[in-house]
């Protein structure tokens, strides 16, 4: 029942460090982090759609080179900014041509705004739209470096190069871990336009916005420009193994993975004595799953026995199912005393939908922390209760005191009525 209580309490504090969005990151990876400059690219179709004039009386070129004036004056220095169009300079009618269309209008690097200016005004409504293969080289444009990495897709239609599905494409940029976020903004979109690029940016954790008017444009892109710039901390990505004893050894931090449907995946921490693992993992449904699911997070010693594990379900109604655990390992009268391996197993039991790929897996992100435990007669549990102790304490006192209260006053009515 102790166990239980403790790793209740533990369970919630990592749950609410989740939604906070506060990882624990190792020195050096915070490090390198702070020091990189952060990369955006903004990605713009320029397909024949694009002379539309339905968005404040303009077309949608208009305004979106507008917005790119606007953002270009805002843009933070510390934020090295490169432009790509799609669909902007092959006008034939040839598919295998068409959806070659993409090219770097504006490199990624130190901004000068004039020549950037100078590149948007040129551009004109005029071919096809291969979402998919621009994505591809926008990634390879951020490629390198350990910063912020940010894709700001801006399109009115659908990708018109299938089967190269763009959303399939945004889920293998996210599977190499590399960090980068694609952010996509739908002008005057329909469903289908809609589905496919929210569907982008949920692969990568992204958020995707409707765009109807020209200051909506302006302000959403200055905002996903300014956010890159925002200190973040990147995750590392690494790779489970399907038992314990190839797992990778993992130190305090934040880690992605990619788990296959149905799959185990093992990773290895190690606990001195006096210290507490704190761990926490999230899996993310980023395509059509059946309903009904969840997510199990155990600690097992290297023999298999379990320690303590987290576990938490879903219905089809969220996008992600957490669970976290902590394990504090009892101090040591011997300061030569090893470390303990502690197991870290996270199985999922999502299931796909009919017609569903399944490569690659679902989206993994595991959080670890070790950090010195509570000494015992500090111990801020205590037992699990902490502070509850005080309130246990005054409700058994308020208890008696109405107990003798109460016992005073029957035998005061008893000892009245037998007088009476």
């Amino acid at each position: 029942m102790i166990r239980r209580q403790r790793l209740a309490a533990g369970v919630c504090a990592l749950l609410a460090v989740l939604a906070a969005g506060i990882a624990f990151p190792s020195g050096a990876v915070a490090d390198e982090t702070e020091q990189a400059a952060p990369k955006v690219e903004l990605v713009l179709d320029v397909s024949g759609s694009m002379r539309t004039r339905d968005i404040d009386g303009g077309t949608r070129m208009a305004a979106a080179k507008q917005a790119f004036n606007e953002v270009l004056d805002a843009t933070p220095e510390e934020v090295r900014l490169g432009i790509r169009t799609l669909g902007a300079n092959y006008r034939g009618d040839d598919r295998k041509e068409g959806c070659k269309d993409t090219a770097q209008l504006y490199p990624v690097g130190p901004l000068n705004r004039t020549d950037a200016k100078t590149a948007v005004a040129t551009l004109a409504p005029t071919g096809w739209t291969p979402i998919g293969p621009a994505l591809l080289k926008a990634a390879g444009d951020l490629d390198g470096g350990a910063g912020t990495r940010r894709i700001v897709l801006i399109s009115d239609g659908e990708d018109t190069c299938q089967p190269l599905d763009p959303c399939e494409v945004a889920r293998e940029i996210a599977a190499k871990g590399i960090g980068l976020t694609i952010d996509t903004l739908g002008l005057v979109p329909d469903a289908k336009t809609r589905e496919q690029l929210s569907c982008i940016a949920d692969a990568t954790g992204g958020t995707y916005t409707d765009v109807r008017h020209k200051e909506e444009l302006s302000d959403r892109v200055g905002e996903l420009v300014d956010r890159a710039a925002d200190p973040v901390v990147t995750p590392v990505a690494t790779e489970g193994a399907d038992r314990c004893e190839k797992a990778p050894a993992l130190k305090s931090g934040l880690y992605t993975d990619r788990e296959e449907f149905g799959q185990q995946r093992w990773y290895k921490v190690d606990v001195e004595p006096g210290q507490e693992l704190r761990a926490s993992v999230s899996v993310a449904d980023d395509r059509a799953v059946d309903p009904n699911y969840g997510v199990l997070l155990r600690a097992v010693t290297v023999h298999g026995r379990e320690i303590v594990r987290g576990e938490a379900d879903g219905t089809g109604r969220t996008d992600a199912v957490s669970t976290g655990l902590r394990y504090p390992k009892a101090d040591s009268d011997d300061d030569a005393a090893p470390a303990e391996t502690v197991c870290l197993q996270v199985t999922q039991s999502f299931s796909a939908a009919s017609g569903v790929k399944t490569t690659p897996g679902l989206p993994l992100e595991l959080t670890v922390d070790v950090v010195d435990g509570p000494s015992g007669h500090h111990d801020v549990a205590s037992f699990g209760l902490g502070r509850g102790w005080w309130l246990l304490g005054a409700l058994v006192l308020a208890g008696f005191l109405a107990g003798l209260l109460w016992g005073w006053l029957s035998r005061w009515r008893v000892a009245v009525w037998r007088t009476n």
